[in-house]
């Protein structure tokens, strides 16, 4: 399932993998790309949506 988030706190690389990272914990085989320009993050996940949005926000990025 792809999954596209807005995330208004990602300003950087450096977000960009804690939120990966986050994803990653609760997915393994989770594919993360992150896009801090236009703070889109977009996931291809076994997971359900809303267990994405709670691991990112857990990670201190919570989706718009």
């Amino acid at each position: 399932m792809t999954i596209q988030l807005k995330v208004p706190n990602m300003a950087c690389a450096a977000c960009g993998k804690t939120i990966t990272k986050a994803i990653q914990a609760i997915d393994s085989q989770a594919e993360v790309q992150t896009d801090p320009q236009t703070k889109q993050v977009t996931i291809e996940s076994n997971a359900s949506e809303s267990s994405v949005r709670e691991a990112i926000a857990a990670a201190g990025y919570p989706p718009a």
